[in-house]
């Protein structure tokens, strides 16, 4: 059984997200603005796809590159995708 890389680093984005869609909840509750309803809602979704991008980032350089060996040519294209996912 192969070990899986710890995205314990990513607990403290997620708490953030956590309390931003708490405050999309409160926000609605009290009926604010449109607007603030909003920007709330992209700032958990933005704290998310960090997240998401981080963990892919780490599956990709760890997990994947495991599995496909270590030539410099697949640890090239690694790094190509690795590019375009944090864009």
């Amino acid at each position: 059984m192969s070990k899986h890389p710890c995205h314990r680093s990513q607990v403290a984005r997620l708490r953030r997200a956590e309390g931003q869609l708490r405050g999309v909840i409160r926000l609605i509750e009290n009926g604010d603005y449109c607007i603030e309803v909003l920007n709330q809602l992209k700032a958990a979704q933005k704290a998310l796809s960090s997240v998401e991008a981080n963990i892919l980032e780490t599956h990709i350089e760890n997990c994947v590159a495991g599995a496909i060996g270590g030539t410099e040519d697949a640890q090239q294209k690694i790094a190509e995708l690795t590019k375009i996912i944090k864009r």
